[in-house]
């Protein structure tokens, strides 16, 4: 199984003060990078929410926004006064610069910011909290579900791409023995077109041949490509995703399809290999967004 590092998810919970929305939005990213978002009054437990993160994500850019709603008939709450005032002296400020004058209503403004109600009651925070982060554990679950959808459309995008490079590997067959034979006739081709006279050791000369020809055999790299690529398909079917790996084992397909086309020496080998090579770069490019 493999997973997506881009998800969504989003969860509505509620306590009788407040109501929490909790939405987390991800990314490709090689190491965990949290953009954390909360209002201020649940600022001391921001280390708490990263590793719930952590645990549940992993890794990835991850945007996380809650926003809260108080209930104006749910529990016990107190004023916040430096806070309000604060508010209060910035609208003051922002009257007087604009020339406009403060709203009416100035004060049902102001007590709706952020922070400027508070719970006077420390119980009914560590209850809110549980609340809180069972709203964040349901968050997640619902990003790691999303990942796991996105990560079956890719896998079935890599199997199609890594059985194509196997099919264009039973193309090279066919035409390989004509081109070991071919370029044995444009050596001999070109010392029998040289201008002047040449004595050659007819002995001499077939275990030159022989020991060039063998330099460009490709046997053992149609053998390595063909088992990494049956090692990418079968990491593909592992209980965890490893993204990491998979780009490993991409990495020593390229090794051998690269290696093909140094040893080619043939037009026909050639244009294999470049079909090979496009269907391993599309390949790479949606592996960095695999957990």
């Amino acid at each position: 199984m493999i997973k997506s590092m881009t998800g969504y998810g989003k969860q509505v919970t509620e306590s009788a003060r407040r109501k929490y929305a909790i939405e987390i939005r991800t990314l490709n990213s090689k190491t965990l990078d949290v953009n954390l978002r909360v209002p201020g009054s649940l600022k001391d437990r921001e280390l708490e929410i990263r590793n719930l993160l952590a645990k549940g994500l992993d890794r990835g850019k991850v945007d996380i926004l809650l926003t809260v709603e108080e209930k104006a008939e749910g529990g016990s709450l107190k004023l916040n006064m430096p806070v309000a005032l604060q508010y209060y002296q910035l609208m003051k400020q922002l009257s007087e610069a604009t020339l406009e004058p403060l709203p009416q209503d100035v004060l049902s403004i102001v007590i709706k910011m952020p922070d400027v109600l508070i719970s006077g009651d420390e119980d009914a925070d560590k209850e809110e909290w549980v609340i809180v982060s069972q709203g964040f554990s349901d968050a997640i679950a619902a990003v790691d579900q999303f990942r796991i959808q996105e990560g079956a459309l890719l896998k079935k995008e890599f199997i199609t791409r890594v059985e194509k490079i196997k099919q264009l590997l039973t193309e090279v067959e066919p035409f390989e023995q004509e081109r070991l034979s071919r370029i044995r006739e444009r050596i001999l081709a070109s010392l029998n077109n040289q201008s002047y006279d040449l004595q050659v050791d007819k002995n001499r000369l077939e275990q030159e041949l022989i020991y060039y020809i063998e330099k460009l055999d490709i046997t053992e790299e149609k053998v390595r490509l063909k088992n990494n690529c049956d090692y990418f398909l079968d990491t593909l079917d592992e209980e965890t995703s490893s993204g990491k790996k998979l780009g490993f084992i991409s990495q020593e397909i390229g090794r051998e399809v690269n290696t093909l086309g140094s040893k080619a020496n043939d037009s026909q080998l050639q244009r294999v290999v470049v079909l090979m090579k496009d269907e391993l770069e599309k390949i790479k490019e949606q592996l960095f967004n695999i957990l």
